[in-house]
């Protein structure tokens, strides 16, 4: 069966069809949580929940894009789960760049044929920038996740966010700015490949 066939009968009320979209997304939905929250069993939290959210309100579904529908879900689910625990997200950025199964999801990856050293500069760039994150609201870390590590465009993000253009753009603009302006008065925490402001522009967008 197509996506829109498991759809409908999922809507009518049939397990099985919603056990298969929750094969083809969980990946995704997964990898998404466990950006945003940082830590296996919150991201596996807040899946099940997205998932269990999502059929029982899937009658409600007007068609669009599901996987954004879905992801929708779990960002709320995340959120609401960072607002509760009155805390930044504290996701590595080992979690941030993973290479993903999931063919769709741009994960990004070291070049293959990496050296030793450029790899310990990439990570010692990742733990300034990840000092960096933790600075931002939570609505402006997970525009930043949803933009520059899935790779949504800004109309997906809206959709999944539930906000409009103005206010993703905003959210973005605001998040890399802040997140530039932290590498910037951290320079010294940089590696050396990574201290001029063209490359910790670059880094940050």
């Amino acid at each position: 069966m197509d996506e829109p066939a498991l759809i409908d009968s999922a809507r009518r009320g049939d397990v099985a069809a919603f056990n298969q979209l929750v094969l083809l997304y969980q990946n995704q939905v997964y990898n998404l949580a466990f950006r945003i929250m940082g830590d296996d069993d919150s991201a596996a939290d807040a899946t099940q929940e997205a998932f269990i959210s999502a059929f029982r309100s899937i009658g409600h579904f007007r068609g669009g894009s599901f996987k954004a529908w879905l992801l929708r879900i779990v960002t709320n689910a995340c959120y609401d789960e960072l607002r509760r625990q009155k805390r930044r997200p504290s996701t590595s950025l080992e979690a941030l760049y993973v290479v993903d199964e999931a063919p769709d999801d741009p994960g990004l990856i070291a070049p293959p044929a990496e050296s030793p050293e450029s790899y310990a500069q990439r990570q010692e760039l990742w733990r300034a920038i990840q000092a960096g994150l933790t600075t931002l609201p939570a609505d402006q870390r997970i525009t930043l996740v949803l933009s520059d590590v899935q790779g949504m465009s800004y109309d997906e993000i809206a959709e999944t966010m539930g906000t409009n253009l103005g206010t993703v753009k905003s959210r973005l603009s605001r998040a890399r700015a802040k997140l530039r302006d932290f590498l910037l008065s951290q320079g010294e925490l940089l590696p050396a490949a990574y201290r001029l402001e063209g490359e910790i522009h670059r880094a940050a967008n």
